[in-house]
This record gives C-alpha cells, sequence and structure tokens, in this order.
C-alpha cells in the first residue's frame, strides 16, 4: 500500500536582497495511505502550496524530511514521524502526478499527443503509449477529442486533459493545485463530480488543494484545515459527503444536508477566527 510520510516540516524562505526570512510551514505533520483525498484549507498565505510542492519535490524543506512509499499496515496513522516508510522525496519523478491551476498543456500539441507526453519522455513506444493515453482520456471523458488541438477545447476539457494526462504515467499519487479555480460554477460542479468518478475508478491518493469551503467538503475523505502563516494543521475531520454523492448522484442534496451544513459552518469559523487572530 503507498503511503507518504510528512515528518516535522518547517519552509523558510530567504528574504530578497537581504529583506527578512518568510516562514512559510512550520512543523507539519501528515500521513496519507492509498485511496485517501486529502483537501487542504485554509487562508490565502497559509502555505498549501508550499506544502503541495514538498510532495512535488520542486521545493525541499528547511527542516524534517517527506517520504513515499509501500506499507503493509492498513489504517496508518495520520502522524508517523520516527517510523521509515518509503523513500525520501527529494525532488519531482512519476511517482507523483501534478494537475495546475492552469493546465500547462503545450499548444503544438494535440489531445491525445498531450495525455501521452510523459509516456514518451519514458521510452514507451508510440501504439502503447496512444493506447495507454485513450484509456484515460476515456475516464475523463473526452475519448471523442483525441485529434483536437488545446486552443479548440473549454477551460474544462483543457483540465480533463491535465487530469489524463497525470493518471496516464500511473502516478502513486495526485496533486492537484486549485485546478478548479479558474472555472465558471457550473464548469466546476461538473469537474468535482468527475474527480471524485477518477478517484473512485482509480483508488489513488489524491492531494487537493481549494480556497472553497463547499468544494473540500464535498470532496474531502479528510479536510485539513491550516493556520495563517506560517501555516501549521490545526484541524483534521474524517468526512464522508463524497461517499454520500457517488451513492445518490445529487451534489446538491449532499450539500443542502444539515450535517454537511454544520460542517461547513465549523470550518467557517476556525478559517475567520485565524483571518481575525491576525488582523
Amino acid at each position: 500500500m503507498n503511503t507518504l510520510k510528512i515528518c516535522d516540516v518547517s519552509v523558510v524562505y530567504p528574504g530578497s536582497e537581504g529583506g527578512e526570512s518568510v516562514a512559510a510551514l512550520s512543523n507539519v505533520n501528515l500521513a496519507m495511505e492509498q485511496g485517501d483525498l486529502v483537501v487542504a484549507l485554509g487562508a490565502s498565505g497559509c502555505g498549501k502550496t508550499t506544502l503541495l510542492n514538498l510532495i512535488a519535490g520542486f521545493i525541499s524543506p528547511t527542516k524534517g524530511y517527506l517520504t513515499l512509499g509501500n506499507s503493509t499496515v492498513k489504517g496508518y496513522p495520520r502522524v508517523v514521524c520516527g517510523q521509515d516508510i518509503g523513500d525520501e522525496i527529494t525532488g519531482p519523478d512519476a511517482g507523483r502526478g501534478v494537475v495546475f491551476q492552469k493546465h500547462a498543456l503545450l499548444p503544438w500539441l494535440n489531445v491525445i499527443e498531450n495525455t501521452a507526453l510523459g509516456l514518451k519522455l519514458q521510452g514507451m513506444d508510440k501504439i502503447a503509449r496512444r493506447q495507454r493515453a485513450a484509456e484515460y482520456l476515456k475516464l475523463v471523458g473526452l475519448e471523442d477529442f483525441h485529434q483536437h488541438k488545446i486552443y479548440q477545447l473549454s477551460g474544462g476539457m483543457q483540465q480533463r486533459v491535465g487530469i489524463a494526462r497525470a493518471l496516464a504515467n500511473d502516478p502513486k499519487m495526485l496533486l492537484l493545485d486549485e485546478p478548479l479555480g479558474a472555472l465558471d460554477a457550473l464548469t466546476r460542479e461538473s469537474l468535482q463530480e468527475l474527480l471524485l468518478d477518477v478517484w473512485r475508478e482509480t483508488n489513488k491518493m489524491m492531494f487537493f488543494i481549494t480556497h472553497s469551503v463547499d468544494e473540500a467538503l464535498l470532496l474531502a475523505t479528510r479536510l485539513v484545515v491550516m493556520s495563517p502563516r506560517p501555516g501549521r494543521i490545526t484541524h483534521q475531520f474524517d468526512l464522508d459527503f463524497n461517499k454520500q454523492f457517488l451513492d445518490c448522484r445529487d451534489a446538491r442534496k449532499v450539500k443542502s444536508s444539515p450535517e454537511f451544513i454544520a460542517m461547513r459552518d465549523q470550518v467557517l469559523a476556525i478559517i475567520h477566527g485565524d483571518e481575525l487572530a491576525i488582523a
């Protein structure tokens, strides 16, 4: 079973031109296992993207370490410092697929070529990589758009290609950096539902960051709320609203339930309390 471990991680960005350094994260501890869909939520500047960049291997921690690998332990604890699991994350690799806020697709390639790009770079032959890419384009509902250019797609369809491209490499986990933030409300809702279908189908470990409380509650198996800078995980909630949606296929019914509304109010109170504390 794939397991991510984040142990006592802090990040301090050096000041530019002799300016003061900035503490972005402080003593963050978190563990995830296969099938978890963890959503990070917090006020702007709380370090959500810094945490995702650490997991992706784009940056290194100032203190602490991160590992990703296999564990035979089921029901992994949330904090696992002191127990060596997996390989230390020291840079990007194919074990972590990233979906960015902006699609980051190559405009001179068509849809299937963009989706298969990572496989091409890994040396997979053309027929095999196109077959793999076609499977994931079908999973995200783009089986009829293989030959389309990126500029011919809507914003939501472009993000679907980004999701398919990340999944085609069969990563151990998927990292999603506010991938729905730039979409209109209706498209955003449909992509939320698509992500839950993809999560159920692939059983991938996913780490998702957002500013939307409703989105966080609908998607997460576990919600982590982060404090203002320096970011710390102050609250964690185990949720099952995503499974409720997958059972009933009615997101509005789930979001209008008393349990959902009560949880939204609780999370908003935490975030607004943090904002007032630093005002």
